[in-house]
Protein backbone atom coordinates (compact mmCIF):
# COMPACT_ATOMS: atom_id res chain seq x y z
CA UNK A 1 0.00 0.00 0.00
CA UNK A 2 0.84 2.91 -0.90
CA UNK A 3 2.11 6.15 1.33
CA UNK A 4 -0.61 8.66 -0.26
CA UNK A 5 -3.20 5.44 0.69
CA UNK A 6 -2.18 5.43 3.86
CA UNK A 7 -2.54 8.92 4.73
CA UNK A 8 -5.43 9.39 2.87
CA UNK A 9 -7.05 5.76 5.18
CA UNK A 10 -6.14 7.88 8.75
CA UNK A 11 -7.61 10.79 7.40
CA UNK A 12 -11.11 9.46 6.87
CA UNK A 13 -11.01 7.90 9.98
CA UNK A 14 -10.43 11.15 11.86
CA UNK A 15 -13.33 12.49 8.95
CA UNK A 16 -15.38 9.96 10.63
CA UNK A 17 -14.53 10.19 14.13
CA UNK A 18 -15.09 13.63 14.00
CA UNK A 19 -19.39 13.78 12.33
CA UNK A 20 -19.72 10.85 15.02
CA UNK A 21 -18.88 13.08 17.99
CA UNK A 22 -20.72 16.34 16.12
CA UNK A 23 -23.91 13.86 16.07
CA UNK A 24 -23.41 13.05 19.34
CA UNK A 25 -23.88 16.56 20.67
CA UNK A 26 -27.80 16.75 20.14
CA UNK A 27 -29.79 15.55 22.51
CA UNK A 28 -31.41 12.79 20.45
CA UNK A 29 -28.42 10.97 20.11
CA UNK A 30 -27.71 11.08 23.73
CA UNK A 31 -31.19 9.77 24.47
CA UNK A 32 -30.47 6.40 21.97
CA UNK A 33 -27.17 6.17 23.53
CA UNK A 34 -28.33 5.98 27.17
CA UNK A 35 -30.61 3.68 25.88
CA UNK A 36 -27.81 1.33 24.53
CA UNK A 37 -25.95 1.31 27.61
CA UNK A 38 -29.44 -0.04 29.44
CA UNK A 39 -28.95 4.06 31.34
CA UNK A 40 -25.39 2.70 32.57
CA UNK A 41 -23.89 5.83 31.22
CA UNK A 42 -25.67 9.26 32.49
CA UNK A 43 -24.02 12.03 30.26
CA UNK A 44 -24.90 14.76 32.31
CA UNK A 45 -22.41 17.83 33.84
CA UNK A 46 -22.48 19.21 37.02
CA UNK A 47 -24.40 22.62 35.99
CA UNK A 48 -27.25 20.12 34.40
CA UNK A 49 -27.29 18.56 30.89
CA UNK A 50 -24.64 19.36 28.48
CA UNK A 51 -26.00 18.14 25.86
CA UNK A 52 -23.08 15.80 24.97
CA UNK A 53 -19.80 17.48 25.77
CA UNK A 54 -19.00 14.63 27.83
CA UNK A 55 -19.62 11.87 24.65
CA UNK A 56 -17.34 14.03 22.49
CA UNK A 57 -14.54 13.82 24.57
CA UNK A 58 -14.80 10.17 24.82
CA UNK A 59 -15.03 9.46 21.10
CA UNK A 60 -12.00 12.17 20.20
CA UNK A 61 -9.92 10.36 23.39
CA UNK A 62 -10.64 7.36 21.94
CA UNK A 63 -8.94 8.06 18.51
CA UNK A 64 -6.33 9.90 20.98
CA UNK A 65 -5.08 7.09 22.41
CA UNK A 66 -5.42 4.65 19.40
CA UNK A 67 -2.95 7.01 17.43
CA UNK A 68 -0.57 7.46 20.89
CA UNK A 69 -0.31 3.71 20.82
CA UNK A 70 0.33 3.44 16.97
CA UNK A 71 2.97 6.30 17.62
CA UNK A 72 4.95 4.00 20.25
CA UNK A 73 4.84 0.99 18.69
CA UNK A 74 5.90 2.54 15.12
CA UNK A 75 9.11 4.94 16.82
CA UNK A 76 12.02 4.18 15.12
CA UNK A 77 10.55 2.72 11.49
CA UNK A 78 12.67 3.53 8.47
CA UNK A 79 10.96 1.63 5.70
CA UNK A 80 8.19 -0.08 4.80
CA UNK A 81 10.92 -3.33 5.00
CA UNK A 82 10.62 -3.63 8.58
CA UNK A 83 7.87 -6.02 10.06
CA UNK A 84 6.43 -3.01 12.15
CA UNK A 85 5.39 -1.12 9.02
CA UNK A 86 3.10 -3.57 8.59
CA UNK A 87 1.36 -2.06 11.68
CA UNK A 88 1.26 1.26 9.97
CA UNK A 89 0.66 0.24 6.42
CA UNK A 90 -2.07 -2.86 6.62
CA UNK A 91 -3.96 -4.15 9.31
CA UNK A 92 -6.88 -2.31 8.31
CA UNK A 93 -9.33 -4.37 10.09
CA UNK A 94 -8.45 -4.88 13.16
CA UNK A 95 -7.27 -1.31 13.50
CA UNK A 96 -10.58 -0.04 12.78
CA UNK A 97 -11.88 -2.86 15.48
CA UNK A 98 -9.66 -1.78 18.18
CA UNK A 99 -10.81 2.21 17.54
CA UNK A 100 -14.25 1.15 17.48
CA UNK A 101 -13.47 -1.18 20.81
CA UNK A 102 -12.03 2.34 22.38
CA UNK A 103 -14.53 4.01 21.67
CA UNK A 104 -16.68 1.68 23.73
CA UNK A 105 -14.07 1.65 26.35
CA UNK A 106 -14.64 4.67 26.57
CA UNK A 107 -17.67 5.29 27.82
CA UNK A 108 -17.13 2.95 30.57
CA UNK A 109 -14.18 6.15 32.25
CA UNK A 110 -15.82 7.78 35.03
CA UNK A 111 -17.50 11.21 34.35
CA UNK A 112 -14.68 13.00 36.26
CA UNK A 113 -11.47 11.86 34.03
CA UNK A 114 -13.09 13.80 30.96
CA UNK A 115 -14.11 17.07 33.19
CA UNK A 116 -10.37 16.90 33.52
CA UNK A 117 -9.26 15.88 30.32
CA UNK A 118 -11.49 18.28 28.49
CA UNK A 119 -11.05 21.46 30.38
CA UNK A 120 -6.95 21.12 30.78
CA UNK A 121 -5.27 18.24 28.48
CA UNK A 122 -7.58 18.55 25.29
CA UNK A 123 -7.63 22.44 25.52
CA UNK A 124 -3.40 22.40 25.48
CA UNK A 125 -3.04 19.77 22.71
CA UNK A 126 -5.41 22.15 20.43
CA UNK A 127 -3.44 25.24 21.37
CA UNK A 128 -0.26 22.88 19.75
CA UNK A 129 -2.24 21.87 17.03
CA UNK A 130 -3.50 25.24 15.53
CA UNK A 131 -0.27 27.07 16.40
CA UNK A 132 1.38 23.63 13.86
CA UNK A 133 -1.65 24.77 11.32
CA UNK A 134 -0.45 28.35 11.39
CA UNK A 135 2.96 27.48 10.58
CA UNK A 136 2.41 25.51 8.34
CA UNK A 137 0.29 27.83 6.19
CA UNK A 138 3.43 30.08 6.05
CA UNK A 139 5.43 27.60 5.28
CA UNK A 140 2.94 26.21 2.66
CA UNK A 141 3.03 30.13 1.30
CA UNK A 142 6.54 30.15 0.86
CA UNK A 143 7.40 27.34 -0.57
CA UNK A 144 4.43 27.83 -3.34
CA UNK A 145 5.83 31.07 -4.54
CA UNK A 146 9.69 29.48 -4.26
CA UNK A 147 8.68 26.53 -6.33
CA UNK A 148 7.23 29.01 -8.95
CA UNK A 149 10.40 30.93 -9.12
CA UNK A 150 11.89 28.02 -9.66
CA UNK A 151 10.27 26.59 -12.46
CA UNK A 152 10.58 30.08 -14.24
CA UNK A 153 14.23 30.36 -13.26
CA UNK A 154 14.44 26.63 -14.94
CA UNK A 155 12.37 26.62 -17.86
CA UNK A 156 11.85 30.59 -18.63
CA UNK A 157 8.14 29.43 -18.93
CA UNK A 158 5.61 32.07 -20.02
CA UNK A 159 2.84 29.80 -18.71
CA UNK A 160 4.58 29.83 -15.02
CA UNK A 161 4.71 33.45 -15.30
CA UNK A 162 1.40 33.58 -15.67
CA UNK A 163 0.73 30.98 -13.28
CA UNK A 164 2.45 33.01 -10.23
CA UNK A 165 1.16 36.54 -11.11
CA UNK A 166 -2.39 35.19 -12.08
CA UNK A 167 -2.51 33.32 -8.78
CA UNK A 168 -0.75 35.87 -6.99
CA UNK A 169 -3.72 38.46 -8.17
CA UNK A 170 -6.35 36.02 -7.69
CA UNK A 171 -5.58 35.61 -3.56
CA UNK A 172 -5.63 39.35 -3.44
CA UNK A 173 -8.83 40.04 -5.67
CA UNK A 174 -10.21 36.70 -3.31
CA UNK A 175 -9.32 38.98 -0.22
CA UNK A 176 -10.38 42.40 -1.23
CA UNK A 177 -13.59 40.31 -2.26
CA UNK A 178 -14.25 38.70 1.06
CA UNK A 179 -13.47 41.88 3.17
CA UNK A 180 -16.13 43.84 0.97
CA UNK A 181 -18.68 41.42 1.60
CA UNK A 182 -18.08 41.47 5.69
CA UNK A 183 -18.18 45.10 5.57
CA UNK A 184 -21.90 44.71 4.38
CA UNK A 185 -22.96 41.96 6.08
CA UNK A 186 -21.46 41.98 9.49
CA UNK A 187 -20.43 45.58 9.88
CA UNK A 188 -24.05 47.42 10.39
CA UNK A 189 -23.89 49.98 12.81
CA UNK A 190 -23.64 48.87 16.24
CA UNK A 191 -21.77 46.00 15.44
CA UNK A 192 -18.16 47.67 17.15
CA UNK A 193 -16.57 44.30 17.02
CA UNK A 194 -17.03 43.52 13.68
CA UNK A 195 -15.93 46.54 12.17
CA UNK A 196 -12.89 46.48 14.45
CA UNK A 197 -11.87 42.95 13.36
CA UNK A 198 -12.37 43.30 9.96
CA UNK A 199 -10.51 46.82 9.47
CA UNK A 200 -7.59 45.28 11.63
CA UNK A 201 -7.50 42.24 9.07
CA UNK A 202 -7.89 44.65 6.17
CA UNK A 203 -4.65 46.52 7.77
CA UNK A 204 -2.85 43.25 8.49
CA UNK A 205 -2.86 42.34 5.12
CA UNK A 206 -1.67 45.60 3.88
CA UNK A 207 1.36 46.13 6.27
CA UNK A 208 2.41 42.28 5.54
CA UNK A 209 2.44 43.22 1.40
CA UNK A 210 4.46 45.98 1.84
CA UNK A 211 6.80 44.63 4.03
CA UNK A 212 7.32 41.67 1.55
CA UNK A 213 8.33 43.98 -1.14
CA UNK A 214 10.64 46.23 1.27
CA UNK A 215 13.90 47.00 -0.47
CA UNK A 216 16.11 45.90 2.93
CA UNK A 217 13.61 42.62 2.57
CA UNK A 218 14.20 41.78 -0.61
CA UNK A 219 18.21 41.90 -0.39
CA UNK A 220 18.30 39.73 2.37
CA UNK A 221 15.84 37.35 0.62
CA UNK A 222 15.54 37.79 -3.11
CA UNK A 223 12.49 35.07 -3.05
CA UNK A 224 10.68 37.47 -1.16
CA UNK A 225 7.58 38.56 -2.82
CA UNK A 226 3.73 39.65 -3.00
CA UNK A 227 3.08 36.09 -3.86
CA UNK A 228 3.26 34.51 -0.51
CA UNK A 229 1.64 37.40 1.34
CA UNK A 230 -1.59 37.27 -0.92
CA UNK A 231 -1.55 33.27 0.28
CA UNK A 232 -1.51 34.23 3.48
CA UNK A 233 -4.04 37.66 3.21
CA UNK A 234 -6.75 35.53 1.28
CA UNK A 235 -6.26 32.77 4.45
CA UNK A 236 -6.83 35.17 7.25
CA UNK A 237 -9.26 37.21 5.39
CA UNK A 238 -11.15 33.68 5.33
CA UNK A 239 -10.72 32.83 8.95
CA UNK A 240 -12.16 36.62 9.72
CA UNK A 241 -14.95 36.09 7.84
CA UNK A 242 -15.60 32.71 9.18
CA UNK A 243 -15.12 33.94 12.41
CA UNK A 244 -17.64 36.81 12.06
CA UNK A 245 -20.14 34.08 10.32
CA UNK A 246 -20.11 31.93 12.75
CA UNK A 247 -20.67 33.98 15.90
CA UNK A 248 -23.84 34.25 17.91
CA UNK A 249 -26.82 36.94 16.62
CA UNK A 250 -27.65 38.18 19.91
CA UNK A 251 -26.79 41.75 18.58
CA UNK A 252 -28.14 41.48 15.04
CA UNK A 253 -24.84 40.76 13.80
CA UNK A 254 -24.89 37.69 11.90
CA UNK A 255 -27.77 37.64 9.27
CA UNK A 256 -27.31 34.03 8.40
CA UNK A 257 -28.89 32.66 11.18
CA UNK A 258 -32.04 34.57 10.89
CA UNK A 259 -33.94 32.59 8.78
CA UNK A 260 -34.45 28.78 9.71
CA UNK A 261 -33.58 27.17 6.61
CA UNK A 262 -30.22 29.43 5.99
CA UNK A 263 -29.19 28.05 10.04
CA UNK A 264 -29.72 24.87 9.02
CA UNK A 265 -27.87 25.29 5.97
CA UNK A 266 -25.10 26.99 7.37
CA UNK A 267 -24.79 24.72 10.33
CA UNK A 268 -24.48 21.50 8.34
CA UNK A 269 -21.83 23.27 5.50
CA UNK A 270 -20.16 24.69 8.03
CA UNK A 271 -19.51 21.39 10.23
CA UNK A 272 -18.56 19.34 6.95
CA UNK A 273 -16.45 21.88 5.68
CA UNK A 274 -14.43 22.37 8.84
CA UNK A 275 -14.08 18.46 9.59
CA UNK A 276 -12.84 18.21 6.00
CA UNK A 277 -10.11 21.03 6.08
CA UNK A 278 -8.85 19.58 9.75
CA UNK A 279 -8.37 16.09 8.56
CA UNK A 280 -6.61 17.81 5.45
CA UNK A 281 -4.68 19.90 7.38
CA UNK A 282 -3.14 17.03 9.87
CA UNK A 283 -2.62 14.83 6.85
CA UNK A 284 -0.11 17.53 5.79
CA UNK A 285 1.33 18.81 8.64
CA UNK A 286 1.61 15.12 9.84
CA UNK A 287 4.29 14.40 6.51
CA UNK A 288 5.10 17.93 5.95
CA UNK A 289 9.23 18.13 5.95
CA UNK A 290 8.75 15.24 9.15
CA UNK A 291 10.68 12.70 7.24
CA UNK A 292 12.99 11.80 9.49
CA UNK A 293 13.16 8.29 9.16
CA UNK A 294 14.71 6.12 7.08
CA UNK A 295 18.90 6.05 7.99
CA UNK A 296 19.47 2.56 7.06
CA UNK A 297 18.54 2.51 3.61
CA UNK A 298 22.18 2.35 1.34
CA UNK A 299 22.60 5.53 -0.89
CA UNK A 300 25.60 7.20 -2.61
CA UNK A 301 27.21 9.87 -1.23
CA UNK A 302 27.80 13.28 -2.47
CA UNK A 303 31.43 13.65 -2.66
CA UNK A 304 31.90 9.47 -3.74
CA UNK A 305 34.61 10.80 -6.76
CA UNK A 306 35.36 7.54 -8.01
CA UNK A 307 31.70 5.94 -8.49
CA UNK A 308 32.59 3.91 -5.68
CA UNK A 309 29.72 2.00 -3.44
CA UNK A 310 31.01 2.69 -0.23
CA UNK A 311 28.54 0.68 2.05
CA UNK A 312 28.58 -3.06 1.46
CA UNK A 313 25.29 -4.77 0.64
CA UNK A 314 24.29 -7.64 2.79
CA UNK A 315 22.33 -9.25 0.51
CA UNK A 316 21.45 -9.95 -3.19
CA UNK A 317 18.30 -8.61 -3.17
CA UNK A 318 20.38 -5.65 -1.67
CA UNK A 319 22.75 -5.62 -4.31
CA UNK A 320 20.05 -5.57 -6.92
CA UNK A 321 18.40 -2.04 -5.16
CA UNK A 322 22.17 -0.70 -4.94
CA UNK A 323 22.37 -1.32 -9.01
CA UNK A 324 19.41 0.22 -9.63
CA UNK A 325 20.08 3.50 -8.01
CA UNK A 326 23.30 3.18 -9.37
CA UNK A 327 21.71 2.98 -12.93
CA UNK A 328 19.14 5.96 -12.00
CA UNK A 329 21.69 8.03 -11.00
CA UNK A 330 23.71 8.00 -14.29
CA UNK A 331 20.62 8.57 -16.44
CA UNK A 332 20.22 5.11 -17.54
CA UNK A 333 17.00 3.63 -16.29
CA UNK A 334 14.19 5.96 -15.15
CA UNK A 335 13.18 6.85 -12.15
CA UNK A 336 10.20 5.17 -11.52
CA UNK A 337 12.45 1.98 -12.23
CA UNK A 338 13.10 2.06 -8.61
CA UNK A 339 9.09 1.70 -7.68
CA UNK A 340 8.93 -1.56 -10.22
CA UNK A 341 11.64 -3.29 -8.34
CA UNK A 342 10.19 -5.81 -6.47
CA UNK A 343 11.99 -6.56 -3.40
CA UNK A 344 9.45 -9.40 -2.18
CA UNK A 345 9.50 -11.18 -5.70
CA UNK A 346 10.58 -14.71 -3.79
CA UNK A 347 7.34 -14.24 -1.29
CA UNK A 348 5.23 -13.60 -4.18
CA UNK A 349 4.55 -10.17 -2.39
CA UNK A 350 2.90 -7.46 -4.61
CA UNK A 351 4.88 -4.63 -3.62
CA UNK A 352 4.91 -2.53 -6.90
CA UNK A 353 3.51 0.32 -5.60
CA UNK A 354 5.17 0.36 -2.28
CA UNK A 355 7.15 3.70 -2.43
CA UNK A 356 8.65 3.33 0.87
CA UNK A 357 10.66 0.32 0.16
CA UNK A 358 14.25 2.19 0.34
CA UNK A 359 12.50 4.99 3.16
CA UNK A 360 9.79 5.86 4.81
CA UNK A 361 8.08 9.54 3.35
CA UNK A 362 7.33 10.62 6.38
CA UNK A 363 7.85 10.13 10.68
CA UNK A 364 5.35 7.53 11.61
CA UNK A 365 5.72 8.44 14.91
CA UNK A 366 4.88 11.94 14.41
CA UNK A 367 2.33 11.24 11.93
CA UNK A 368 0.64 9.67 15.06
CA UNK A 369 0.89 12.53 17.04
CA UNK A 370 -0.15 14.86 14.87
CA UNK A 371 -3.21 13.27 14.82
CA UNK A 372 -3.31 12.74 18.57
CA UNK A 373 -3.59 17.09 17.99
CA UNK A 374 -6.07 16.96 15.43
CA UNK A 375 -8.40 14.67 17.91
CA UNK A 376 -8.09 17.71 20.93
CA UNK A 377 -8.92 20.59 18.50
CA UNK A 378 -12.14 18.92 17.26
CA UNK A 379 -13.07 18.32 20.75
CA UNK A 380 -12.64 21.53 21.58
CA UNK A 381 -14.02 23.16 18.46
CA UNK A 382 -16.82 21.18 19.31
CA UNK A 383 -17.62 21.86 23.00
CA UNK A 384 -15.90 24.93 23.89
CA UNK A 385 -18.36 27.43 25.19
CA UNK A 386 -21.23 25.58 24.10
CA UNK A 387 -24.42 27.49 23.57
CA UNK A 388 -26.69 28.10 26.55
CA UNK A 389 -29.64 28.70 24.50
CA UNK A 390 -29.74 24.87 22.16
CA UNK A 391 -32.93 24.22 20.54
CA UNK A 392 -33.47 21.12 22.35
CA UNK A 393 -35.96 19.82 18.96
CA UNK A 394 -32.30 20.78 16.97
CA UNK A 395 -31.45 17.91 14.53
CA UNK A 396 -27.77 19.62 14.19
CA UNK A 397 -25.51 21.01 16.61
CA UNK A 398 -23.55 24.03 15.57
CA UNK A 399 -19.90 23.60 15.50
CA UNK A 400 -18.01 26.80 16.79
CA UNK A 401 -21.18 28.91 17.15
CA UNK A 402 -19.97 30.80 20.27
CA UNK A 403 -17.84 34.01 20.89
CA UNK A 404 -15.13 32.27 22.26
CA UNK A 405 -14.72 30.09 19.06
CA UNK A 406 -14.68 33.48 16.84
CA UNK A 407 -12.22 34.94 19.05
CA UNK A 408 -10.00 31.96 18.69
CA UNK A 409 -10.39 32.32 14.62
CA UNK A 410 -9.76 36.25 14.79
CA UNK A 411 -6.61 35.52 17.30
CA UNK A 412 -5.67 32.65 14.71
CA UNK A 413 -5.67 35.04 12.02
CA UNK A 414 -3.53 37.88 13.78
CA UNK A 415 -1.00 35.29 15.14
CA UNK A 416 -0.36 34.17 11.38
CA UNK A 417 -0.05 37.74 10.11
CA UNK A 418 2.80 37.66 13.18
CA UNK A 419 4.22 34.33 12.04
CA UNK A 420 4.63 35.74 8.29
CA UNK A 421 6.37 38.92 9.31
CA UNK A 422 9.11 37.16 10.99
CA UNK A 423 9.35 34.91 8.64
CA UNK A 424 10.35 37.79 6.59
CA UNK A 425 11.87 40.35 9.03
CA UNK A 426 14.48 37.45 10.38
CA UNK A 427 16.83 37.35 7.55
CA UNK A 428 17.47 41.01 8.32
CA UNK A 429 17.73 40.52 12.11
CA UNK A 430 19.66 37.40 11.94
CA UNK A 431 21.56 37.17 8.65
CA UNK A 432 24.24 34.84 9.78
CA UNK A 433 21.00 31.69 10.50
CA UNK A 434 19.96 32.12 6.68
CA UNK A 435 21.29 31.65 3.64
CA UNK A 436 19.30 32.32 -0.11
CA UNK A 437 22.67 31.86 -2.22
Amino acid sequence: MSSVATRIAYALILLVNSIVAWIMLTPWAIEKLQHLMLDYVKINCPNGECYGWLAVHRINFALGIFHLILAGLLFGVASSKEPRAAIQNGYWGPKVIVWVAFIVMSFLIPDEFFMFWGNYIALIGAMLFLLLGLILLVDLAHGWAEYCLAQIEDTDSRLWRTVLIGSTLGMYAASLAMTIVQYIFFAHPGCSMNQAVITINLLFWIIISVISVNPTIQEHNPKAGLAQAAMVAVYCTYLTMSAVSMEPDDKQCNPLLRGRATRRTSVVLGAIVTMLTIAYTTTRAATQNLGLGGGNSIRLPDDDEHDLVTQQPNSRREMRAEALRRAVEEGSLPADALLSDDDDSDTGNNTAHDDERSRTQYNYSMFHVIFFLATTWVALLLTISYEKTVEPTSDFASVGRTYTASWIKIVSAWLCYGIYAWSMVAPVVLPERFDFS
